[in-house]
C-alpha cells in the first residue's frame, strides 16, 4: 500500500481544524458551564456553611438563653420559697398574736365574770346579813337599848375630832335650828341630855326638833343643815352594807 502524503497532510489539517472547532465552540462553553456550576456549588456550600454557622450560633444562643432561664427559674423558686417562708412566719406571728390577744380577752372576761360573781355573791351575802341583822336588832331594839344608844350618841358627839367641827358648824346653815330623830320617843330627860351635849360640843345654842323615825330601829340621828351625825342601828347597818359591797 502506497502512502499518499497529500491525503495524510489533509487529514492532519482536518484533525487540527476539528480540534480548533471543538476547542472554540464546544470545550470553552463546557468549561464555562462547569466553572459556573462549580461557582454555584461553592456559593451553595458557602451558604450552607453560613447557615450551619448561624444554626450553631442560634443553638449556642438558645443554650445560653436556656441556661439563663434555668437560673431565673431557680432564682424565682428560691425567691418564692423565701417569700413563702416569710409569709408563713408572718402568718404564724399574727396567729400567735391573735391567740395571745384572745387568751388575754378570755382571761379578762373570766376575771370580770368572776369579779362580777364575787360582787353579786358579796352583795347577796350582805343583803342576807343585813336582813338577818335587821331582824335580829329589830327584835333586840327597845327603850332600854334606845337609852343606851342615846347615851353613846352623847359620848360619840363629845369625842368627835375638832377637825370635823368646822364642817358641822358650816352645816348649821346659820338658822340655829337642828333635828334629832330617834326610833322611839325620847323622854324629857333624854332630850335635855342631848341638847346639852350638842350645845356644849358646838358652843352655840340651837333650837332642836325631836321627831320619831321607826326606820332607825334604835338610836338617834342629828341633822344640822346638810350635815348628819348618825348613831342608829339602821345607819350602822347601812355602813356595814356599803363596806360589804365595796369589799
Amino acid at each position: 500500500m502506497e502512502l499518499n502524503w497529500t491525503t495524510f497532510a489533509l487529514e492532519i489539517i482536518n484533525f487540527l481544524a476539528l480540534l480548533w472547532i471543538l476547542k472554540r465552540f464546544l470545550y470553552r462553553p463546557v468549561l464555562q458551564t462547569l466553572a459556573e456550576r462549580r461557582a454555584g456549588i461553592e456559593r451553595t456550600l458557602a451558604e450552607a456553611r453560613a447557615s450551619e454557622a448561624q444554626a450553631a450560633a442560634m443553638q449556642q444562643q438558645f443554650a445560653g438563653r436556656l441556661a439563663d432561664w434555668e437560673q431565673e427559674k431557680a432564682k424565682a423558686r428560691q425567691d418564692f420559697a423565701a417569700e413563702l417562708a416569710s409569709e408563713r412566719t408572718r402568718q404564724m406571728a399574727a396567729l400567735a398574736t391573735e391567740l395571745a390577744s384572745e387568751r388575754e380577752r378570755s382571761a379578762a372576761q373570766d376575771a370580770h365574770r368572776q369579779a362580777t360573781q364575787r360582787r353579786e355573791l358579796a352583795a347577796q351575802a350582805s343583803t342576807e346579813a343585813r336582813q338577818f341583822a335587821s331582824k335580829l336588832l329589830a327584835r333586840l331594839a327597845g327603850p332600854e337599848l334606845e337609852e343606851r344608844l342615846v347615851q353613846l350618841f352623847s359620848e360619840e358627839l363629845a369625842a368627835l375630832p375638832e377637825e370635823h367641827l368646822g364642817a358641822v358648824r358650816a352645816g348649821q346653815n346659820g338658822d340655829g335650828r337642828g333635828m334629832v330623830s330617834s326610833a322611839f320617843a325620847l323622854s324629857a330627860g333624854q332630850r335635855q341630855q342631848l341638847s346639852d351635849a350638842i350645845e356644849t360640843r358646838l358652843g352655840k345654842t340651837l333650837v332642836l326638833d325631836f321627831v320619831v323615825d321607826p326606820s332607825l330601829l334604835a338610836g338617834a340621828r342629828l341633822t344640822l343643815g346638810a350635815w348628819q351625825l348618825d348613831f342608829s342601828l339602821a345607819g350602822e347597818l347601812g355602813v356595814f352594807s356599803e363596806a360589804a359591797n365595796r369589799g
